[in-house]
């Protein structure tokens, strides 16, 4: 994964126009060796090829949106300490997954939320975990993407430069024009609740948020 390592601000911007691709299989998490190429990065997963085309940066220790702020250590926060380049999975609303990646050194708990995807394949396996027709409703948002790739809290501290769930390098034609924006629902973020860490691919119809 080339932004493991980088600040995450970088890794966040860089992973744009990465890809989510993977095999077809029996709904769980399985695929082939990653392979790399010059560019930014790509996820696969058990069920094809998406697009990632949103994703936020959350700072660890000084970051008040973070769940590691000020150096919160528990049993949800632990792989983020890790090397960077695991993945780390937690409930919202007591039901809905999201899929992190930690992207710091070890013992600076920095990680990129993935909050959206283009379906590119393994569309009717997505629309029937998701229950959804619309193409723009299977991945566009974290909960969602979570449900359609069959990713859960049995993925978290998964290591994503191995062969299960993991980072590919992007398509080296494919280009994103990016835009920053105050991440989303952050509210309680204080001063850190306006500071422009989404990076989205601008032109693409499947953000979770439209921009303005």
């Amino acid at each position: 994964m080339t932004f493991v390592g980088q600040k995450v601000i970088i890794s966040s911007d860089t992973v744009k126009g990465g890809y989510a691709h993977g095999k077809t299989g029996k709904g769980i998490l399985h695929c082939g060796h990653a392979e790399h190429s010059a560019g930014t990065d790509r996820l696969h997963a058990d069920i094809g090829e998406r697009r990632i085309v949103e994703a936020e940066a959350y700072l660890g220790k000084a970051d008040s949106a973070a769940h590691a702020f000020r150096g919160r250590v528990d049993g949800r926060t632990e792989v983020l300490y890790r090397q960077g380049g695991y993945a780390y999975v937690f409930l919202i609303y007591g039901m809905y997954s999201c899929f992190n990646v930690s992207t710091g050194p070890e013992g600076v708990p920095e990680c990129v939320l993935i909050r959206a995807l283009e379906p590119l394949e393994g569309i009717e396996l997505m629309r029937s975990r998701r229950g959804r027709e619309k193409l723009t409703d299977l991945c566009s948002g974290p909960g969602k993407l979570c449900q359609a790739m069959g990713i859960s809290r049995e993925q978290y501290g998964t290591d994503l430069t191995r062969d299960r769930l993991f980072i590919l390098p992007k398509k080296p034609d494919d280009v994103p024009e990016i835009a920053a924006t105050p991440r989303i629902n952050v509210e309680y973020a204080a001063e850190h609740k306006a500071m422009p860490w989404r990076f989205v691919d601008k032109n693409s119809r499947y953000l979770s948020v439209k921009l303005k």
